[in-house]
């Protein structure tokens, strides 16, 4: 879903932490309507001198424009990302330019993971799983199958389900990047 309550076609961003490790998966597929775009497509960023990692789900440009706020905010609040993720979700409520991006963003600093929305949302998961984009809930669900039945490393398991979830949504592509913290 988007901060407007339709559906993000186009992409899967999945997020899996166990234990001191943490992976973000993305889809490279973009689509516009029922047409492929671009298949290889990269929706996962490294920020803040590669120790944030984030993933984004929505329009390219809107995520492209939630980075750069999300890098700032961290530069201000030297690298806390849980002070930076609540300014970013403030300012992005409120804004008036802010408020119509349509966008998710998954971040992790290895250590807390949060799910940011133009509601203002700042999510953290009770598991350590956060999925976003069209693929999302098959992603998810296979994720957390996977850390509860298997010893797979997290950056195994966010490529298996991120797998899965693309044999079943028809927005979501094989065309996978892994980064882990």
């Amino acid at each position: 879903m988007n901060p407007s309550g339709t559906a993000i076609h186009g992409t899967t961003i999945l997020l899996v932490k166990r234990g001191n490790h943490t992976a973000i998966a993305g889809d490279g597929q973009v689509t516009i309507g029922d047409t492929v775009i671009k298949q290889s497509a990269r929706k996962i960023r490294r920020l803040f001198n590669g120790r944030i990692l984030v993933g984004f789900a929505g329009a390219t440009a809107d995520a492209f424009a939630l980075f750069s706020r999300l890098e700032n905010k961290l530069e201000q609040c030297q690298g806390n990302l849980n002070r930076a993720a609540v300014e970013l979700a403030q300012e992005w409520r409120t804004d008036r330019a802010l408020r119509h991006l349509e966008a998710f963003l998954l971040a992790t600093d290895g250590k807390s993971t949060y799910l940011l929305s133009g509601n203002g949302d700042v999510i953290e998961p009770d598991d350590g799983i956060l999925a976003v984009g069209s693929g999302g809930v098959y992603a998810l669900a296979a994720a957390r199958a996977l850390l509860r039945h298997t010893k797979m490393p997290v950056k195994q398991v966010a490529l298996e389900a991120l797998r899965i979830a693309s044999e079943i949504c028809i927005f979501t592509n094989s065309e996978i990047l892994v980064e882990e913290l």
